[in-house]
């Protein structure tokens, strides 16, 4: 039965390509033109954060400079789906600030896909990078928290959109560069429920990393609390 509605609806109300808006075949949410655009990371990349290889020797696993040079990280593993280019900019833009909600199921399946290795190693639970309650009312969505929603039904892994808060106001990261990132976001998040997070393996999602400014801080407070790993999943990096 929900079979035959789904093909009554998709002859009502076809699939687009959530770029162009042309019709399509399936529910992969790109039309073959915008598919050939779209960026994808996958293997080689650095078996710690994600960072693409342009080629790996012998295929082995590889760490790159930066994970060989730091000691420590909050991060267990990071993964993203897509680089951040002109084309996946446009692309989150609409879906962060131009109510295109409807991509959230396109970018979980992509995110499931590029997490593989996370999911490998275990999660216990899925939680989206919260946004300030000021900017919450603003904007009406929490872009990250939709994307969550849609992995955790992919997944079958509980979301917790509340553990983790925002407590400090910040201005938009992309006002900033470097070091004035990390100042922007410091000390910024918290957590409200401690026992819901302890001894946890916890998947931390996010629409774009940048310098991974906001996932680290929103990491360290998860770490403060007793989790148990951070992996990190974006929807596109800044490679």
């Amino acid at each position: 039965m929900t079979s035959l509605w789904s093909r009554i609806i998709d002859l009502l109300l076809p699939p687009r390509c959530i770029c162009c808006g042309k019709i399509v075949g399936g529910t992969d949410g790109l039309c073959a033109d915008c598919f050939n655009e779209v960026s994808f990371i996958t293997k080689p990349y650095c078996a710690k954060c994600g960072h693409p290889f342009d080629e790996a020797p012998g295929g082995r696993q590889m760490l790159c400079g930066a994970c060989l040079r730091k000691t420590r990280t909050p991060f267990r593993l990071s993964r993203s789906a897509l680089r951040y280019d002109e084309f996946s900019k446009n692309m989150l833009l609409s879906f962060k600030f131009m109510d295109k909600t409807e991509n959230a199921p396109v970018f979980a399946k992509w995110l499931k896909l590029a997490g593989t290795d996370i999911f490998k190693e275990g999660v216990d639970l899925i939680v989206p990078v919260p946004l300030h309650f000021t900017r919450l009312l603003k904007r009406r969505y929490n872009q990250s928290a939709l994307i969550a929603r849609e992995l955790g039904k992919l997944t079958g892994i509980k979301v917790d959109y509340t553990s983790v808060i925002r407590h400090r106001r910040t201005k938009p990261q992309v006002q900033f560069s470097g070091h004035a990132r990390i100042s922007n976001v410091k000390n910024a998040f918290s957590v409200k429920h401690p026992e819901r997070l302890k001894n946890k393996r916890v998947v931390l999602i996010d629409d774009v990393m940048t310098t991974g400014s906001t996932l680290k801080e929103c990491a360290l407070a998860m770490k403060k609390a007793g989790v148990k790993s951070v992996d990190t999943l974006t929807v596109a990096r800044v490679c």
